[in-house]
């Protein structure tokens, strides 16, 4: 394997950072997952203009675009990944221990890992942990996942693979590294921006494809929808045929199929959407 650390390739022992890394000791960094279909990233654009985006809002420098592509060309040149996890990391850089940045230059980190194919469908539990619409972080895809580790783990302990959030509302939100879709009446909803979710690619891309209607949803429009979905950069889209104790048999259903379809057409055909 080899590894994109500070300006250039590096094999896999060679690649080190800091142990005083501020996104080490304080989770002071933002990140991408981006899916590589033999060697093509896709939606590649659409990333790293989020990561950009994180990196205003938690208040980094932006990071150079075209380092970051010329990266993510240099690492996926070098692996022959089938299906593949392009994870681009930016932090903070060494910074004295606490909360307070050093003066030194951000780190970036690129690296690409072999991912299996997602089921078509999951099982969801949801989680008594909220979202804060209104915290600092709300809507930026950052390092501190504390929260989605503990989530996922409970997720797992339960035999599902993905755990949803509700926001200190008590509104629907989004999953660990998802966002989720349902179907009222046969008609498409996703939680809005507003929500405190990330603003999701695949959400975006979706949404777009397939008419969805960003609306307002009680957490317990889960036990009622017709249909239930979750989208990210690996999972595409990918029915839910449980969620807590409910069954949603026939999963996955006419609306999500037809999601599916459509967005595996249309990635096919352009890759940077």
């Amino acid at each position: 394997m080899r590894i994109w650390l500070d300006g250039g390739l590096r094999e896999v022992d060679d690649a080190h950072v800091s142990v005083l890394d501020h996104g080490l000791t304080v989770g002071d960094g933002v990140f991408e997952t981006v899916k590589t279909t033999h060697g093509t990233p896709f939606a590649l654009t659409r990333h790293i203009e989020r990561l950009a985006r994180s990196a205003r809002g938690l208040g980094l420098p932006e990071p150079d675009r075209d380092e970051v592509r010329r990266a993510c060309a240099a690492v996926v040149g070098a692996e022959d990944v089938p299906l593949g996890r392009l994870r681009i990391t930016y932090t903070g850089g060494p910074s004295p221990l606490g909360s307070d940045r050093g003066d030194g230059r951000p780190t970036l980190v690129v690296v690409l890992t072999e991912s299996p194919r997602r089921p078509d469908t999951t099982a969801v539990i949801t989680v008594p942990w909220t979202r804060n619409e209104g915290g600092a972080l709300a809507g930026l895809k950052t390092t501190s996942y504390g929260e989605n580790v503990l989530a996922l783990s409970r997720a797992h302990e339960q035999g599902a693979g993905e755990a949803l959030f509700a926001n200190t509302r008590g509104r629907l939100c989004e999953g660990t590294g998802t966002n989720v879709f349902v179907v009222l009446d046969g008609v498409l909803h996703t939680p809005p921006l507003e929500s405190g979710c990330l603003a999701g690619i695949t959400r975006a891309l979706v949404a777009e494809w397939s008419g969805a209607r960003e609306t307002d949803l009680p957490l317990d429009v889960l036990e009622r929808a017709e249909e239930i979905f979750l989208t990210s950069s690996l999972r595409d889209v990918q029915a839910v045929h449980r969620v807590d104790g409910r069954e949603l048999p026939g999963a996955p259903g006419p609306v999500t199929l037809k999601a599916m379809k459509v967005f595996a057409e249309r990635s096919a055909a352009d890759t940077d959407p």
